[in-house]
C-alpha cells in the first residue's frame, strides 16, 4: 500500500471516529464532561475554519494533524467502552446527518476564540 493509499484510509478511519464520536455524545450514557468534549472535537473537525489557517505552511495543519487526533483520543477515554462499541456499530450502518444549524455555530465560536487570542495579545504587550 502506497502512501496515498494509506492516507486516505486513515481519512476514512477517522470520519468513521468522528461520527462514532457523535452518536455517542448523543447517548445518555456517555458522562457530562465527554459530552462536551466530543461536541467540541466534532464541531472542529468539521468547522470551515481552523484555529490556525492551512494557508501558514507547515504550522496550519498541526492543529489537524495534533490537536484533532488528541482531542479524539481524549474523548474515547472518557466514553465507556459500551457505549463507544454500540456507537461504532450504529456509525458504520447509519449515514452521519451533522445539524445544519450547527455549521454556523462552529464558525461563530472560531472566530470568537480566534478574537479572544487576538485580544489577549494585545492586552499582553500593553501591559
Amino acid at each position: 500500500m502506497n502512501f496515498l493509499e494509506k492516507l486516505k484510509s486513515r481519512a476514512r478511519l477517522l470520519k468513521a471516529e468522528l461520527h462514532a464520536l457523535w452518536l455517542a455524545h448523543r447517548d445518555p450514557r456517555t458522562p457530562a464532561a465527554a459530552r462536551w468534549l466530543i461536541l467540541c472535537v466534532v464541531v472542529y473537525a468539521l468547522s470551515p475554519i481552523d484555529l490556525i489557517p492551512d494557508v501558514i505552511p507547515v504550522i496550519g495543519y498541526l492543529d489537524d494533524l495534533i490537536l484533532l487526533p488528541l482531542g479524539i483520543a481524549l474523548a474515547l477515554r472518557m466514553i465507556p467502552p459500551e457505549v463507544m462499541a454500540e456507537c461504532r456499530e450504529r456509525a458504520r450502518l447509519e449515514p452521519f446527518q451533522f445539524p445544519e444549524k450547527w455549521k454556523t455555530t462552529a464558525v461563530i465560536v472560531v472566530i470568537l476564540i480566534w478574537a479572544l487570542t487576538i485580544a489577549g495579545i494585545i492586552w499582553s504587550v500593553r501591559h
